[in-house]
């Protein structure tokens, strides 16, 4: 039908989001695994009424103006969205959606998951295993600092801070935590968490796990200042943004013991080359940017974008769920 909002959907996603999106607009789908390269992807969304759209895909003036005006909606397929120029969309009218929410405790999971793997060397120990240096039980093979009982710093406490400072709740963790506002006194009490000064924080955490946005303030927020702040056995936990850590500072303290391990969701660049010096180092553990890659937040997550496009491209234009730029809707 030619009277179908005319949509591109910038990567596959789970049929959740997919489904209803096909049903409803004249979609184009790019199905590589790869996010579809600049040209591309600028080629792909001329006339589109609605673009979902990949942290991967970078939204500014070049994009909106490849689009052209009949552009409504901006579609994130995240919780973040630094890939998105927001006030250039608000400028032009175009609602920009996120998925906030459902991922905040799988992303959570990953986070602990990553702080126990590199404290307890579960990495290393695999490795080991595998290159058959297993060779009988030893008293100092791979010791690491214990979980339980230890003190966490928490940067960031926001809903993915306070879901990791639940579960350190369970290991009997100190919970130490460093925001730019202070959390009331009720969440404080809540969690048993102590609001420090980051100097302080980093001085005093057995574990550091980082929860903030990606803001020219938060870029390279861990450098080398920071890092010799940290215990010799402190193990450093990211799963926020690659850029928030300078990666030559984070390689270097690792290399000469500043501090003890580190473990990575997201790196600077993404992907992270093979040959980066992080990854020839046995106390830094790297995944690829999995922290809400569980089947079922994968798919609310489609659900949630799909339903942002939709209420985009509908005629009459709806309030999308989950915008970023309300202001769109309620110019001052």
């Amino acid at each position: 039908m030619t009277d179908r909002p005319k949509v591109f959907v910038a990567r596959q996603i789970p049929d959740d989001g997919i489904a209803p999106i096909v049903a409803a607009c004249d979609a184009r789908i790019w199905e590589d695994e790869l996010p579809p390269p600049r040209a591309t992807l600028l080629d792909a969304v001329r006339g589109c009424a609605g673009v979902l759209t990949l942290l991967t895909d970078t939204v500014d003036d070049e994009f909106l103006d490849a689009a052209g005006p009949q552009l409504t909606v901006v579609s994130n397929y995240a919780v973040g969205f630094d890939n998105v120029d927001v006030p250039a969309c608000t400028a032009r009218g175009v609602a920009v959606g996120n998925t906030p929410g459902v991922l905040t405790d799988t992303t959570a999971d990953l986070a602990f998951a990553l702080l126990m793997a590199a404290g307890r060397r579960v990495a290393e120990g695999d490795r080991y295993v595998r290159a058959g240096r297993w060779k009988t039980w030893g008293p100092l093979l791979l010791l690491g600092p214990d979980v339980h009982g230890a003190t966490i710093g928490i940067v960031g406490f926001g809903r993915i801070g306070q879901a990791v400072a639940r579960r350190a709740m369970g290991f009997g963790m100190t919970i130490l935590y460093h925001d730019v506002q202070r959390a009331q006194a009720a969440v404080e009490e809540a969690y048993g968490a102590t609001f420090l000064p980051l100097e302080e924080l980093l001085a005093r955490s057995d574990f550091v796990s980082l929860h903030v946005n990606l803001t020219a303030e938060t870029t390279k927020l861990i450098n080398t200042e920071k890092l010799s702040w940290m215990k010799p056995t402190a193990v450093l936990v990211n799963t926020s943004r690659g850029p928030v850590v300078d990666p030559v500072a984070l390689a270097d303290a690792l290399r000469r013991g500043i501090i003890g391990a580190a473990a990575l969701d997201v790196t600077d660049p993404e992907p992270i080359p093979s040959d980066d010096p992080l990854l020839s180092l046995d106390n830094c553990l790297v995944v690829p940017h999995i922290a809400s890659a569980s089947r079922a937040t994968r798919g609310k997550m489609a659900e949630m974008a799909a339903a942002n496009l939709l209420a985009g491209v509908a005629q009459p234009q709806q309030r999308i769920p989950t915008p970023v730029n309300p202001e769109v809707y309620d110019p001052a």
